[in-house]
């Protein structure tokens, strides 16, 4: 399929990759689905950018995105909405090893834009680009992606509230107001253009993260909005 981002991710692992494709038809068929992407990287050493040992132990974690994606289909199991759902869930492990992907590498993904590699830790952003792919050549008609994405995030919010982003404001709108039946707080993040120009690439159409610490988390929402 072209997917050489999610592939790159996971060249490392002697784990295969996945990418696990769920549809649940309970519109009509003319409808187009609503997707849902869940991140799910297995475990995340970093690959070869690695992690402090510190912080390494909770990285099984890091599928947080692809349990609330399968955790939520298995509700629509039990409710049966009428409408079609797409799940979309990623699966890899992200190891440092001899064939592993390498800072300065260039990667293709689905949609035949070029990544440059600029650090093997910010991993999450790669499998979602093609997921994304995969749901636009779906031809849905709205995406919710659910990712731990990024430590950024938990630096600007805490664990108080969710980081929400998007390019679509009255979506975005739809999405905030479960705040009330939830209890889950969610702060809407900008996308600005100019976050575009922190991941400009020399020897690719974009890098995979920006090389200084700003705006981690808009830059990586901003990275994910060129797959849509």
């Amino acid at each position: 399929l072209g997917m050489g981002a999610f592939l790159g991710v996971a060249q490392g692992s002697d784990q295969d990759p996945y990418m696990m494709i769920i549809r649940y038809n309970g519109g009509k068929k003319s409808e187009k689905p609503l997707a849902w992407v869940g991140k799910g990287v297995t475990f995340d050493t970093g690959g070869i950018s690695i992690k402090p040992s510190r912080s390494m132990s909770e990285m099984k974690g890091d599928m947080g995105g692809a349990a609330a994606v399968l955790g939520a289909l298995n509700a629509v199991k039990m409710i049966k909405p009428k409408q079609n759902i797409l799940g979309i869930i990623p699966l890899v492990e992200n190891m440092p090893s001899s064939k592993a992907q390498r800072p300065g590498d260039v990667v293709s993904a689905m949609n035949g834009k070029t990544i440059e590699i600029i650090n093997t830790d910010a991993e999450g952003r790669l499998i979602l680009a093609d997921a994304l792919c995969y749901a636009v050549k779906d031809g849905v008609k709205e995406i919710v992606d659910l990712a731990t994405l990024t430590g950024a995030c938990l630096v600007a919010l805490g664990t108080e509230a969710i980081g929400l982003m998007g390019n679509d404001q009255l979506f975005i709108d739809r999405v905030k107001k479960i705040e009330d039946k939830t209890g889950e707080r969610l702060w809407q993040l900008p996308l600005y253009d100019e976050f575009l120009d922190y991941l400009k690439s020399s020897t690719a159409d974009i890098m995979n993260c920006a090389e200084g610490r700003y705006g981690g988390t808009s830059t990586a929402g901003k990275f994910l909005e060129q797959f849509v």
